[in-house]
């Protein structure tokens, strides 16, 4: 069968996810690529000249993905503590199994490298506490910075589910944010 000659930059570069995905971020090149979406290798240097330049747009690619699913859980969850808990246990279940996970790890060490993601994870942070805080909004006694808090809380409780993965991940971290707000909040 006969190499494709286009294809939308959506589905190559979700390719390129794929690859970083299963095999680690060093494992994409033009040639492990090219041989993933079908490709030609050298029309893939063309769209992306090189090999830092395609791990970026692949990352920015994943962070757009991200955001889109950041507005749909914000928009969804109600304005209360438990929306709070609702919008950040939907962000979590695309997590999957712990080997996913782990590889997920990897992801973020090439966003910490890069200055223009480590900005997208930056604004997408305040996007999170800015949602999460404005679900405390009419309740008593939070703090002002909650949102923040509550974000750092499921990240460490992701971070604490990886070392021991003991049933589903949103049911995990469901457990702990609910926790976390009756700590913080008693009476909540």
């Amino acid at each position: 069968m006969a190499r494709p000659k286009t294809m939308p930059d959506r589905d190559v570069l979700a390719a390129a996810l794929k690859v970083m995905h299963e095999k680690g971020p060093e494992a994409l090149t033009f040639a492990s690529l090219a041989t993933a979406c079908g490709l030609s290798g050298s029309t893939l240097v063309q769209r992306f000249r090189n090999k830092e330049e395609l791990a970026r747009a692949a990352l920015l690619f994943a962070w757009d993905d991200l955001d889109t699913k950041t507005e749909a859980a914000i928009a969804s969850a109600p304005k209360t503590p438990q929306g709070a808990v609702d919008i950040l246990v939907a962000l979590s279940g695309d997590y999957g199994g712990i080997e996913a996970y782990a590889e997920g790890l990897l992801m973020l060490r090439e966003d910490f490298r890069d200055p223009r993601l480590r900005a997208r994870g930056s604004a997408w942070g305040e996007v999170i506490s800015t949602a999460i805080t404005a679900c405390f909004a009419a309740t008593p006694g939070a703090p002002d910075n909650i949102g923040m808090l509550m974000a750092s809380q499921w990240q460490g409780c992701l971070l604490w589910w990886g070392f021991n993965p003991a049933g589903p991940i949103d049911a995990h971290v469901r457990r702990s944010l609910e926790a976390f707000v009756a700590a913080v909040l008693p009476g909540q």
